[in-house]
């Protein structure tokens, strides 16, 4: 740890406490939870970001989609909108927000993608208005003790597992690591490809999850790349030269590793989270593009970022450059697909109002 981080160590005290005393305000129901008579899964984590909860939240879409109605339910970070909204096709990120924008994108009108900042409020205005509604998912609702979900899950990022990390602002906790027993299934997230039995095994001597809780592991895979929006005059290249990778994500290594295989030189730029765009930015980008002495050069960003760069006022500075976006899904280690299935059909079948 860097010593000058250590100084930092009464901060986190601080906030630690405020921490347990607000938890213990809930055990003690001086603060209420409140259920709802609708399976509600949330899906969340106890640390900054990272963790992949964006694709995690369109694999249980993508399991149910076909005989439930869904909506999905989040805050809407980085909107510029207040309180409770439907997200449509016409919808901006500025509107919704960028994850909220993806799923628009991905699933259109299959699914009914909300934002709310009062996340109990927003479940009582999708249920009071949506008779034949199914299920709920609730995106980075873990710390959102306001509401009880029927089922939790908890997302940890396999080189950042919060056994082993400090609270704020020493680590990047925010919440405390006994609040992970509140959830019924924790998942390793962005782990490799090939997970060892050993592996596996060091993590669960770690984490120490309790016999009610379901320990499971998951990876990424990116699919092929697809043209920006407003880009379709440029081909996708069959094999890949030059790559100028910019990202706005936290914890990008899984796609730069993806692309160093994949490509013969790659430059990256990168961005904080959930990072909107200027146009010096973009300026940025223009200048490795123009910089860079080869003919066969592309530029590529991840599908979250694309949602904030579809209707950016200064996109028109990567004219004539090709540009395209990596779609990403979450994929569970063998075994562990079926476990998972399994819990999220079962309680969503037993729980569904419109049985």
């Amino acid at each position: 740890m860097n010593s000058w981080k250590i100084i930092l160590f009464p901060f986190a005290w601080i906030y630690g406490l405020i921490i347990h005393i607000r938890h213990r305000l809930f055990d003690l129901k001086i603060l209420k939870s409140e259920s709802f008579p609708i399976p509600v899964i949330g899906v969340g984590n106890i640390s900054l970001g990272g963790t992949g909860k964006t694709p995690f939240v369109e694999y249980i879409i993508r399991l149910l989609i076909n005989d439930y109605k869904i909506a999905t339910l989040s805050r809407g970070y980085g909107r510029k909108t207040k309180n409770f909204l439907i997200g449509d096709q016409f919808s901006k990120y500025q509107d919704v927000g960028d994850e909220p924008m993806q799923y628009i994108k991905k699933f259109g009108n299959k699914i009914t993608v909300s934002v709310n900042e009062k996340r109990r409020a927003g479940i009582r205005t999708l249920i009071e208005n949506d008779g034949e509604l199914n299920v709920i998912l609730l995106d980075d609702a873990f710390q959102h003790r306001y509401v009880k979900p029927g089922l939790s899950i908890l997302l940890t990022e396999y080189h950042n597992i919060y056994s082993g990390d400090y609270l704020l602002p020493v680590g990047r906790l925010r919440d405390i690591k006994k609040a992970a027993k509140r959830a019924d299934i924790i998942v390793v997230t962005k782990t490799d490809r090939v997970l060892s039995p050993i592996v596996r095994a060091d993590i669960e001597a770690k984490l120490k999850p309790e016999k009610y809780q379901k320990l499971l592991f998951s990876y990424l895979c990116y699919g092929k790349l697809m043209v920006l929006p407003g880009w379709d005059k440029y081909e996708i290249p069959s094999t890949l030269g030059t790559v100028i990778l910019f990202t706005g994500i936290a914890y990008a290594y899984p796609l730069k590793d993806h692309l160093y295989k994949q490509c013969s030189d790659l430059q990256i730029i990168d961005f904080p989270d959930h990072h909107v765009y200027s146009r010096k930015d973009f300026q940025r980008i223009r200048k490795l593009y123009d910089d860079s002495f080869t003919q066969k050069k592309i530029v590529v960003t991840t599908e979250k970022d694309a949602m904030r760069l579809i209707n950016s006022p200064y996109l028109s500075e990567l004219t004539s450059v090709p540009v395209f976006y990596l779609p990403v899904e979450v994929k569970l280690h063998n075994g562990d697909e079926e476990i998972f299935n399994e819990q999220i059909l079962n309680y969503v079948e037993k729980n569904r109002r419109n049985r």
